[in-house]
């Protein structure tokens, strides 16, 4: 028996010339790639455009032309007859204007506290606390994030229920909790998008360089002075992001108002009840709150705080 023999011409054995085949084309197509970034970006962009376009874009577009649709009375079935008489019910309607205030009253309320909240604890795990213990409180921040939404959400409808623990902390000092209703939606919607908050304004106050507070106590400033001249305008841009985020989300939430809320009604609310029975009406209200956050973005954008994002 004769021993096979590595190839003359290679010295591997019985290897071909199929890796080269394959090769060249691929050296050529990432050489080609390499020289024109331009296709390589539109290379790297055309899926997840084409899902924007078709999946969020494109839901958008339907949502909008079907709002202009109208529903037969008695069947409840959708008939594809181009009418405006949805969003000029939206328009004479009381009720219908009522909810849309006070749903963008409750996004703006959850938008300035969690701010609030966000910003003296942002500061004090980005400044104050040691660098061993920073990354421990980062992880805390976001430990409510790793929770069910709806375990945190009937967990609240526990503490805010009549005679629960919030009631028995405040009854010592002759007070009672809020019960459900507003007030219990605003609280718990904070305490749901505090977390989004708090990030952006953790990160920008740890990349606040130093030496801007020692030369702002150097000359003379105060801590107040320091933090309306100089940490405020740095912090803004941050805070305009997760504002974005607090109040989106906010806005479109309706989960939240049916189980804490009591008798609140929302515009997520009505687009919920409506779905069923009258779907084009339901998109027409859809559009308010898309139209409502397209409107907050423009007007965040034109103060010029998302410039340095």
């Amino acid at each position: 028996m004769t021993a096979l023999s590595p190839s003359p011409r290679t010295g591997k054995g019985d290897r071909t010339s199929t890796g080269r085949s394959v090769a060249g084309p691929v050296r050529w197509l990432a050489g080609a790639l390499h020289r024109r970034p331009r296709i390589r970006l539109a290379a790297l962009l055309t899926a997840p455009l084409l899902w924007l376009v078709l999946a969020y874009l494109g839901s958008l577009a339907a949502l909008f032309l079907s709002a202009f649709w109208t529903t037969d009375s008695f069947t409840s079935q959708v008939v594809r007859v181009w009418s405006a008489q949805n969003f000029q019910e939206l328009v004479a309607s009381p009720v219908y204007r009522t909810v849309a205030l006070r749903t963008v009253g409750v996004a703006l309320a959850v938008t300035v506290l969690c701010a609030l909240i966000a910003f003296p604890l942002a500061f004090y795990t980005a400044r104050v606390a040691s660098p061993r213990r920073r990354p421990l409180l980062v992880v805390a921040i976001l430990t409510p994030l790793w929770a069910g939404y709806l375990v945190k959400v009937y967990a609240w409808r526990l503490i805010l229920s009549e005679g629960g623990p919030l009631d028995w902390a405040l009854r010592p000092l002759g007070l009672t909790g809020p019960g459900y209703g507003l007030t219990a939606t605003v609280l718990v919607l904070t305490y749901l998008w505090l977390p989004y908050m708090i990030l952006p304004v953790h990160t920008a106050l740890e990349q606040l360089p130093d030496s801007l507070l020692h030369a702002s106590a150097d000359l003379g400033a105060r801590a107040g002075r320091t933090f309306v001249s100089v940490v405020l305008p740095l912090v803004r841009p941050a805070v305009a992001a997760g504002s974005v985020f607090t109040f989106s989300l906010s806005l479109g939430d309706y989960i939240t108002v049916q189980v804490v809320g009591g008798k609140t009604q929302l515009i997520g609310n009505l687009v919920h009840s409506n779905v069923t029975l009258n779907l084009p009406l339901a998109a027409a209200l859809g559009t308010v709150p898309v139209a409502v956050i397209v409107l907050y973005l423009l007007a965040v954008r034109r103060t010029g705080a998302l410039r340095s994002l």
